[in-house]
């Protein structure tokens, strides 16, 4: 044991010169330097941001999008037709009698130090640690394969592993979803464990062909080697199996704003009895192009996912879901006591549990508008819960998350029933 401990030693030593060291480039897999070029595009520029990430400024035309073979050709749609109509206004969090507790705007912490120039897109560089981080090279940047959680007559689906706490609706048809969701930073049990909070897009069925467009925040070491909190999105064609990935670690999703870089951390985050900050995500169908658009905030139109990746989101989604979700390792047979949202239950409320107000979804008509008949799941209530709520300002509500296990002096949420 103690010869097998060194080993690894040697080896995390050695992953670790090679980050720090470009004369032991050479020393890298062939496969994993072809992988890294293949990521990362040519740059006009780059930007260290104070995280340690480095942001690339590629052109627009040259990004990793355009290797996809049905891409080649594509003429890029500068910007979507047309927007749904009836934004709910982004009104700020109401605070409460305290005046600690106030809403704030957020920023990528890159900015700090630049911004890239018009015409070109920030793009997170992919490094070695990062691609060796993943079980084959080839599958950095996707998620681990796994069905998502079932609902309804899919039931029989359930996997171990991952768990959830989302407000849902199904049974209609849907051009796009919208949510404003506050921002933590969750403790992360194990680093092959992570926490995220997101709005799903879905069609088909949670079988082989499930299409799925996602996008959120998210903690996840494995993915980052860090446990900052960070924009990201996804997407897959067939339940995860072997197309889609994360921000752009695969050729697919056509960015196109110059500002905001997917994968990268953003700042600042909410705090416990403290300040809350929160982002607003829209993702809708342009039914005139077809594409599947994505706008962070007011007006950053990030880019679009292009028709032709999907087989069952091509004219419309059949279920909307937004909430939280992480992955129970159970090390040593127990449950994870990572967290989901801010860790706390949700009875704890504004300022200390995690939310996510203005939920809407885009009807045939491109008009946004309140879900009907909103349900919620989760797998483990003891561990994460969700309470569902509507108001003038908030619209359709809910807070949702946990601190997962938790010991048995800890008061369990009451709401859950």
């Amino acid at each position: 044991m103690a010869a097998a401990a060194g080993g690894w030693k040697t080896m995390i030593a050695l992953c670790f010169l090679v980050l720090v060291s470009p004369s032991l480039q050479s020393q890298t897999p062939r496969h994993v330097r072809n992988h890294l070029k293949k990521l990362n595009k040519r740059p006009v520029k780059s930007i260290k941001s104070p995280d340690g990430d480095v942001i690339d400024c590629v052109p627009v035309e040259k990004q990793l999008a355009f290797d996809h073979p049905l891409l080649l050709n594509h003429k890029i749609q500068m910007k979507p037709t047309v927007h749904p109509q009836g934004l709910f206004e982004d009104i700020k969090a109401a605070t409460s009698s305290s005046p600690d507790l106030k809403t704030g705007s957020i920023k990528q912490l890159w900015h700090k130090n630049g911004r890239c120039p018009q015409g070109t897109i920030p793009v997170r560089r992919a490094t070695i640690g990062d691609v060796m981080r993943a079980d084959k090279v080839e599958h950095y940047g996707m998620k681990k394969k796994h069905l998502p959680r079932p609902l309804s007559a899919d039931l029989g689906f359930i996997q171990t592993g991952h768990e959830h706490a989302i407000a849902y609706v199904e049974g209609g048809k849907y051009y796009g979803a919208k949510a404003t969701m506050n921002v933590w930073k969750p403790q992360i049990q194990d680093t092959n464990e992570f926490s995220l909070s997101q709005i799903w897009v879905l069609g088909g069925t949670f079988d082989l062909d499930l299409n799925s467009i996602e996008a959120g925040w998210q903690v996840s070491p494995d993915l980052y080697g860090d446990n900052n909190t960070r924009l990201f999105t996804y997407w897959t064609g067939d339940t995860y199996q072997a197309t889609g990935c994360y921000n752009l670690l695969c050729s697919g999703f056509v960015q196109l704003n110059s500002d905001i870089a997917l994968g990268a951390s953003i700042y600042p985050v909410s705090n416990y009895d403290d300040s809350q900050y929160d982002i607003s995500i829209l993702i809708w169908k342009d039914q005139s192009e077809g594409h599947w658009w994505m706008q962070f905030g007011a007006d950053h139109v990030i880019g679009y996912w292009p028709s032709f990746l999907f087989s069952l989101l091509t004219d419309s989604a059949s279920m909307i879901e937004w909430g939280g979700e992480v992955v129970n390792s159970a090390a040593d047979g127990q449950h994870t006591t990572t967290q989901m949202g801010s860790g706390h239950f949700p009875n704890e409320g504004f300022g200390k549990a995690s939310y996510f107000r203005n939920i809407q979804v885009v009807d045939e008509s491109n008009n946004l508008r309140n879900p009907k008949d909103v349900g919620t799941y989760t797998e483990k209530s003891n561990c994460y819960s969700v309470q569902t709520g509507n108001n003038g300002k908030w619209g359709s509500y809910f807070y949702y998350g946990g601190p997962g296990k938790i010991s048995k002096d800890k008061t369990v949420d009451p709401t859950v029933s």
